[in-house]
């Protein structure tokens, strides 16, 4: 009885909460096009310019991040790639075989490792491939509740991707000549040493990892409750499927396209000079945009084998970045209205009257997070914050890496309950974020607490 009453709880949250997304928060472009307007106001406010001086500031910022939208196509699509490849789909076989079908809750407990560990290592894998996993699992293990199955599958999203190796700022900080470098916001790179490696995000990551896991395996519906995948549902859940290998090759240039020597020629050059970089450079400092990108690039090249194989994985993950490639430019033109007028400063000198050095990085963490339900994509709003949150902890005399540490785990604070980054994954598991929101709010709540908790005292770190 306990169960049903929390269950419907938690069901409704979700239902309504989801609901209130559908009505009031728009598609995430119209979102921009709206910021952008509000941030052209409050320039014409407090920006010391006028309608002209300000549409000049936003198209001089308008192409700034070309490069950096790049980036974060390639952490999606690589990550894509690599989850569609016949090694990791092999691999994602055999670890559905590891939990006991007779025990549901072991299923729930492979999922949320699997998704939060590899988010850690590249959000873009996590995405797609805990959805492949999740498929995987529900086919080996019935009794598990396929709902809760889906929410564990998104935890990588919202507890640990941007703590870990694909996290837009913290990776694009320790980029040479990033857009922060050019403007004159950082006059060099800030080291993965002093970010990602710290002591503090390790432990926090692994809290965190720990903490979910056992709440979601908990969370479990008895059997009675349960939400089974019906066989018709089963048939529905397709995994990506590469191209089939002709038994005959008609021509040299379709020789070509499927002769794994060039793939085996292109990734030994890429991974060779992977290595040699980190060598020279170190690994904290090797560890950035880049390099990260590169690895998984050849990583995919390698896993397909073939050039055609690849080629076909790649214009399927091309698909799921229009949204990045359309959305940066405004982006861009919003860091442009921060950087060419005086908003940055008023925006700086407003963090400044409200904080202290003590209660900085705990601000910051509850305004990324408020912010990142509006702009969900965590290396889009570290272009429009990055200007006056970067001026405000010099003033204020806080670390500046662990201002971006900071910003990072406050991008994925409302992760868990914005359906953006969702879409994808739940077009391959065949359900609506409603019916997985309330588990997630759950964990939002936890999450919530022990994270602001972190933040308060990180300062006396």
């Amino acid at each position: 009885m306990a169960n049903e009453a929390r269950e419907s709880v938690l069901m409704r949250w979700g239902d309504g909460l989801n609901r209130w997304t559908q009505r009031w928060i728009p598609d995430a472009l119209v979102i921009v096009w709206i910021l952008s307007i509000i941030t052209f106001i409050l320039t014409l406010i407090w920006g010391q310019t006028d309608a002209k001086g300000a549409l000049v500031a936003w198209g001089k910022g308008f192409w700034a991040l070309l490069g950096f939208s790049m980036q974060m196509c390639l952490i999606m699509m690589t990550g894509y790639i690599l989850a569609c490849s016949p090694p990791i789909k092999r691999l994602l076989d055999g670890l559905s075989s590891l939990p006991n079908p007779t025990k549901p809750w072991q299923a729930i407990l492979a999922m949320c490792l699997f998704s939060m560990i590899t988010a850690w290592l590249n959000w873009g894998l996590s995405l797609i491939g805990s959805a492949m996993f999740a498929l995987f699992l529900v086919r080996r293990n019935p009794d598990t509740d396929y709902r809760l199955l889906v929410a564990a599958a998104y935890l990588g999203l919202g507890c640990t991707w941007h703590s870990g190796l694909s996290g837009s700022a913290t990776l694009l900080v320790n980029t040479p000549d990033n857009f922060l470098i050019k403007s004159g916001l950082l006059t060099s790179t800030i080291s993965t040493s002093e970010t990602i490696f710290t002591a503090f995000n390790i432990i926090l990551v692994i809290i965190i990892v720990v903490v979910v896991t056992a709440l979601m395996t908990a969370m479990h519906p008895s059997k009675e409750k349960t939400y089974k995948v019906d066989q018709a549902m089963l048939d529905k859940l397709k995994l990506y499927e590469g191209p089939e290998r002709p038994a005959r090759m008609e021509s040299a240039s379709e020789w070509m396209n499927w002769w794994p020597g060039f793939s085996i020629i292109v990734a030994a050059a890429g991974l060779i000079w992977l290595v040699l970089d980190f060598v020279q450079k170190g690994f904290a400092q090797a560890i950035n945009l880049d390099n990260i990108n590169l690895f998984f690039l050849m990583l995919g090249i390698l896993f397909h084998w073939r050039p055609w194989s690849f080629l076909k994985a790649t214009e399927d993950a091309a698909k799921a970045v229009w949204g990045i490639v359309i959305q940066f430019p405004f982006y861009a033109g919003i860091f442009g209205l921060f950087k060419f007028t005086a908003l940055a400063t008023v925006m700086t000198q407003a963090f400044v009257a409200i904080c202290s050095p003590a209660t900085y990085l705990l601000v910051v963490y509850w305004y990324a997070g408020l912010l990142n339900y509006l702009i969900p994509s965590g290396g889009g709003e570290w272009a429009v914050t990055a200007p006056y949150l970067i001026p405000a902890a010099k003033e204020l005399g806080v670390s500046l890496p662990k201002t971006v540490l900071t910003y990072a785990w406050g991008d994925m604070l409302t992760d868990m309950i914005q359906p953006f980054w969702a879409i994808a994954m739940l077009a391959v598991a065949k359900l609506q974020f409603r019916e997985i929101m309330g588990w997630l709010i759950m964990v939002f709540f936890v999450y919530f607490i022990i994270t602001s908790i972190a933040f308060l005292i990180y300062p006396m770190i």
